[in-house]
């Protein structure tokens, strides 16, 4: 792909889909004393919010989450286009996530034809940043105005902005940030009011920066939280990094977006996922982050089926379908499914019609409970490998849809599927 060089002495890596590690040193340095302004609130703001939000925590509102629009894909418009298409079609995902880069609005047509071959889907386009953009607002806001006059009957949301908190994306500071996310929603207001934006994109359990961009003085909306929330770092969703698990961090995170006055109570995972090890350069992290097939498998599915459980994340983008590093489909040398692929697959197949029950932890065995189709519908698995009988009322699958009929289950780190016969 021909793309366009991001203005020095910013780069984009091509193997990891993310720009290339920020280098100059100096550079970073004097744009952070630039800034110190914005992170003195920084600090500020989150001595004062996130005590009160852990406070708040417990009295926090659940909703019932709609699973049709809870399960959403990431997806390169660019990459095996075609193919894309009809994987999306094969694993009835009804919500698709498509991210932009502001230096290639060359491509725009071409991303427009690809989202009215999905229009029978629900659309997020993620919008990237680049330096260009974040100083000169007014080329933004003219750049954002043609993307929003091609797509804005076609795309249900925009995240505005990714990773804000990572200086090689683009952002030295919070208010930078919010002078890039107001300078769209002043567009949005005055020429584009139907158009919903979503902003914050903080990356991994920072919510220091969340704190910012939810409780400040500019004057702006969203329409919903979006939100980077890795765990990779710490191995399974189940583990913890400061006392917190996965179920945790969504709490938290959902009890600041419940409190500021300036978003809807609304909250999306716009993306993660697990690097898979042995595909350097095409991971994004380290190999000592990287984990086996098998275990993103696992990861994946147990991450999508917590976040579910929360009842407080409206939507989860895997990022995501076709990547050699993080992705379902490796396409390095041919086209070739992962078992997460799979996993994915049945997982949709069996959640997103369900209704969500319950969820019970025990000594790290989980159980969650789903009504689909008049039955009822377990899902197992547990951090301390076990055996349960397979019960004569059981109808047990694996996670990538294989029926099991052994007499003794074994219950381990990849959940199980098991349908109980006559419940309802």
């Amino acid at each position: 792909m021909d793309e366009k060089r991001l203005k020095a002495p910013f780069s984009w890596d091509n193997y990891s889909d993310q720009p290339a590690q920020l280098k100059d040193k100096q550079y970073k340095k004097q744009m952070r004393q630039r800034e110190f302004s914005s992170l003195f609130k920084t600090v500020v703001t989150a001595i004062i919010i996130l005590p009160l939000s852990l406070i708040a925590m417990p009295f926090i509102k659940r909703k019932e989450i709609k699973t049709d629009d809870f399960f959403s894909m990431g997806v390169d418009y660019q990459r095996e286009p075609e193919l894309t298409l009809e994987l999306l079609e094969e694993l009835d995902v009804s919500t698709i996530l498509i991210r932009l880069k502001l230096w290639e609005l060359n491509t725009l047509e071409e991303l427009k034809d690809f989202i009215l071959k999905n229009k029978e889907r629900r659309i997020i386009l993620k919008i990237l940043q680049d330096r260009e953009h974040i100083e000169d607002l007014n080329l933004f806001e003219k750049d954002l105005r043609t993307i929003f006059e091609a797509l804005h009957n076609h795309v249900d949301i925009f995240e505005i902005g990714s990773t804000i908190n990572r200086a090689k994306w683009g952002f030295f500071s919070v208010d930078e940030y919010n002078r890039f996310y107001k300078t769209a929603y002043d567009l949005k207001e005055a020429e584009f009011p139907d158009a919903k934006l979503i902003g914050s994109g903080v990356i991994d359990f920072e919510y220091h920066f969340t704190a910012h961009t939810l409780f400040n003085f500019f004057k702006y909306k969203y329409d919903g939280i979006a939100a980077l929330l890795y765990v990779d770092r710490r191995g399974a969703p189940e583990n913890m990094q400061m006392s917190f698990n996965l179920l945790d961090k969504i709490a938290w995170l959902s009890t600041m977006v419940w409190m500021s006055p300036k978003t809807k109570h609304s909250l999306h995972i716009t993306e993660t996922n697990w690097p898979i090890t042995k595909t350097a350069p095409y991971a994004p992290t380290s190999e000592h982050e990287c984990v086996s097939e098998e275990l993103y498998a696992d990861f994946m599915l147990r991450y999508y089926l917590l976040s579910l459980a929360s009842q407080q994340v409206d939507s989860l983008s895997w990022h995501q379908l076709i990547a050699p590093g993080y992705g379902l489909i490796d396409n390095r040398n041919k086209i070739r499914k992962r078992s997460a692929y799979d996993t994915y697959k049945f997982m949709i197949k069996n959640l997103k019609n369900a209704q969500f029950l319950r969820l019970d932890i025990k000594r790290g065995y989980y159980i969650l409970q789903f009504l689909r189709n008049n039955r009822l519908l377990q899902i197992h698995w547990t951090l301390k490998p076990t055996t349960i009988k397979n019960d004569d009322f059981f109808e047990v699958y694996s996670m990538d849809g294989k029926l099991i009929e052994d007499e003794i289950l074994s219950i381990g780190s990849s959940p199980l599927y098991i349908y109980i016969k006559d419940a309802v």
